[in-house]
């Protein structure tokens, strides 16, 4: 038997904790991106972007993933008020155009048509309900308007001017979400942007123009804005 003593063994060292992420590396959040749509969108009033580029630019913000990415994107373009873009993660919590409004039917319907004034978020959650979001007649007061939709077992259309670019980005499951009219050659490329997101699981969700309904370029009534 063994009575000598031995010095315990020393505890292992913990482990470092990992190296917080490069704001560049950040996941961009959807206040990030509303905040580099605004600068797009002023660029485009401004005449600091061609339609084309703002158009191209505008496809790539939804695709990327991290504030760098967003970044690079309004490198070369001034902030709103004129000075240089500050880093898409300093983005404030309410995004421009105010706080989403939230449309809801459950067993139910809603809509919104007529004059109204549809912010830059709006959401709409559909269950076992029929939602129509009629855009036709509506005052854009941004240059990016974008609806999210969740639909179960419902229905929700969404109407939009035949002159205005409609983008969608979404899918069903035994259901249907489609976006009619994108990348139609008679659109204008100065008025405004509609998107629509969403997720139909055994409903419906369709977004189309509304021919013989157009809108008034607001890009003409910002830069009269500017200008004034």
């Amino acid at each position: 038997m063994d009575l000598e003593k031995h010095p315990a063994a020393p505890a292992p060292a913990p482990a470092p904790a990992p190296a917080p992420a490069a704001p560049a590396e950040l996941r961009a959040s959807d206040a990030d991106r509303d905040r580099i749509a605004q600068i797009l969108g002023d660029a485009l009033a401004e005449g600091r972007l061609t339609a084309e580029e703002h158009s191209d630019r505008l496809d790539t913000l939804y695709a990327v993933k991290t504030v760098g990415e967003l970044e690079a994107l309004v490198r070369d373009l001034p902030a709103p008020g004129g000075v240089p873009a500050p880093p898409a993660y300093a983005a404030p919590a309410t995004a421009p155009g105010g706080p989403a409004e939230t449309i809801v039917a459950v067993c139910s319907s809603s809509a919104r048509k007529g004059r109204w004034r549809p912010g830059a978020h709006t959401r709409a959650i559909s269950v076992m309900g029929d939602i129509n979001i009629d855009l036709t007649e509506a005052v854009f007061e941004q240059q990016v308007t974008e609806i999210n939709v969740t639909c179960v077992l419902g229905n929700v259309e969404v109407l939009v001017p035949e002159n205005v670019t409609l983008r969608g980005y979404g899918s069903g499951v035994l259901g249907n979400f489609e976006v009619r009219g994108e990348g139609r050659g008679e659109t204008d490329p100065q008025a405004p942007v509609v998107i629509v997101r969403g997720f139909a699981l055994l409903g419906n969700i369709e977004a189309r123009p509304k021919l013989g309904a157009r809108l008034v370029d607001l890009a003409r009534k910002l830069r009269k804005r500017l200008d004034g």
